[in-house]
């Protein structure tokens, strides 16, 4: 498959660059940004991050995309789609989520790249279901979730990966289905899915 990149009202979802690590470590850096997860990431780890994002893309053609503003071409974060390896109860599935630096918080982005790698997943890919995770104390995280059409279906978890007497161990997991998105997506909003 080849390696896609979408566009969205605002927002290009595209591989990695090697100028984005700088700014990715920045944001893994930052420990508002990384409050629901275990701890920061040094530089190294975050640029590892990096190159197993961008490894599952060249594999795949899809993945944890890089997100760029459209208009002033920064670095926001990242938003996607990823299949865990993880030894989650309910896999093999395929999950939604995202990462953006803080002082892009609130305007959207994360919700404007959500439905449209929403609408790669079902129209494009024609999965049946995608899953969405995280802490119980991560309410933003979550609100994203709803706005998005996914459903919470209080069948909480302890993370696989995280102590049981962690704070963070209590993770919510939402749904949605192909049926569910297809039924409430707005049309004229479609993201345009291209191809490098």
């Amino acid at each position: 498959m080849h390696v896609v990149e979408i566009k969205t009202g605002r927002l290009k979802l595209r591989p990695w660059r090697d100028s984005d690590q700088v700014p990715f470590a920045e944001l893994n850096g930052d420990a508002e940004v990384m409050k629901y997860y275990p701890g920061i990431l040094s530089k190294q780890e975050s640029n590892q991050l990096i190159n197993r994002f961008q490894s599952l893309i060249s594999d795949r053609g899809w993945g944890f995309w890089a997100i760029e503003h459209l208009e002033s071409l920064e670095f926001l974060g990242f938003v996607g789609l990823h299949q865990p390896d993880i030894a989650y109860s309910f896999n093999p599935c395929v999950e939604i989520g995202w990462r953006l630096k803080r002082d892009a918080w609130g305007f959207g982005f994360a919700t404007e790249g959500a439905m449209a790698s929403l609408g790669f997943a079902f129209k494009v890919l024609d999965l049946s279901e995608i899953l969405s995770f995280t802490s119980v104390h991560n309410k933003r995280s979550e609100a994203v979730m709803r706005r998005i059409g996914m459903v919470n279906t209080g069948e909480n978890f302890a993370h696989p990966n995280l102590p049981l007497d962690s704070h963070l161990s209590e993770h919510v997991l939402y749904r949605i289905s192909k049926h569910s998105f297809l039924e409430g997506s707005c049309n004229d909003r479609c993201p345009s899915f291209g191809k490098i």
